[in-house]
């Protein structure tokens, strides 16, 4: 079965970087969009950034432009999120999904079929 698992998440002083890896398996990675989505306690889910399988098309939420890069290694099915600059705004658990290449809309969650269990990123001030 698909399986999604991030890691890399902690906590960070604001100002401060952090990289987060999602490392997938029982699908064949480079056939896959892949997207980072993160949620807070009593927020609606945003999307954050997302990456085509052939490691060409990126995506960036409008809140993360400059700060945040995607990237992947197909050899290693594993997609990251390099984060820069990070704000307390960024304190989230951040989720990892994929859906199959050319499918749905790309910045809505509903489009992804597969999801990671998340990791929770803190942002002190």
């Amino acid at each position: 079965q698909v399986q999604l698992l991030e890691s890399g998440g902690g906590l960070v002083q604001a100002g401060g970087s952090l990289r987060l890896s999602c490392a997938a398996s029982g699908l064949t990675f480079s056939g896959y969009r892949m997207a980072w989505f993160r949620q807070s306690p009593g927020k609606e889910r945003q999307f954050v950034a997302s990456i085509s399988g052939g490691n060409i098309s990126k995506y960036y939420a409008d809140s993360v432009k400059g700060r945040f890069i995607i990237s992947r290694d197909n050899a290693k099915n594993t997609v990251y999120l390099q984060m820069n600059s990070l704000k307390p705004e960024d304190t989230a658990n951040y989720y990892c999904a994929g859906v199959a290449s050319n499918s749905g809309v790309i910045r809505d969650g509903l489009t992804y079929f597969y999801w990671g269990q998340g990791t929770q990123v803190t942002i002190s001030s």
